[in-house]
């Protein structure tokens, strides 16, 4: 007879436990991998921002993605297409890096026109339209070859934000 083992958080909800890179690849037990983003985290957005563009300017978009999750689940009705937006457009990040050109520009594409309609007020000095534009761009070039993610970063707010 084989076991099956499955991770477990301490809830009890399946949960893969296996230390991760920093594009979210699962790496093998036992490997040094990067710290995951805990999850659940309650932030300002101005928080939320500076986490997310700090974990973009280390390369790690699928960790940024992590955060804006956090935001779109804990924060307004109204600001969920904003945040689940900003997290689509660092998996879309995410996946180019990776050298899937299909999904990076699928998710940079549905993450721009998600957050397209908050471009006339800028909430939190979010670069509306810096990032939808970055995200047209790269959807564009991107192949099968993987991009850089530190060299592709967006910034997301304009001249500072906030």
């Amino acid at each position: 007879m084989t076991e099956s083992r499955r991770d477990r958080d301490i809830e009890g909800r399946a949960r893969n436990a296996r230390p991760r890179d920093g594009l979210g690849r699962p790496l093998p037990y036992g490997a040094d991998g990067v710290e995951r983003q805990p999850e659940g985290v309650v932030r300002a957005p101005g928080e939320t921002l500076r986490e997310a563009q700090r974990l973009l300017d280390a390369g790690m978009p699928f960790h940024a993605h992590e955060v804006f999750e956090d935001a779109w689940k804990s924060g307004p009705d109204e600001e969920e297409p904003l945040w689940r937006g900003m997290a689509q457009l660092a998996v879309g990040l995410t996946h180019a890096a990776r050298g899937n050109r299909t999904g990076g520009a699928r998710l940079l594409l549905r993450g721009a026109g998600r957050i397209s309609g908050y471009a006339d007020r800028a909430p939190y000095g979010i670069d509306v339209s810096g990032l939808t534009s970055w995200a047209h761009e790269l959807a564009e070039r991107i192949g099968d070859t993987p991009v850089d993610a530190v060299a592709e970063a967006p910034r997301l707010t304009r001249s500072g934000g906030e």
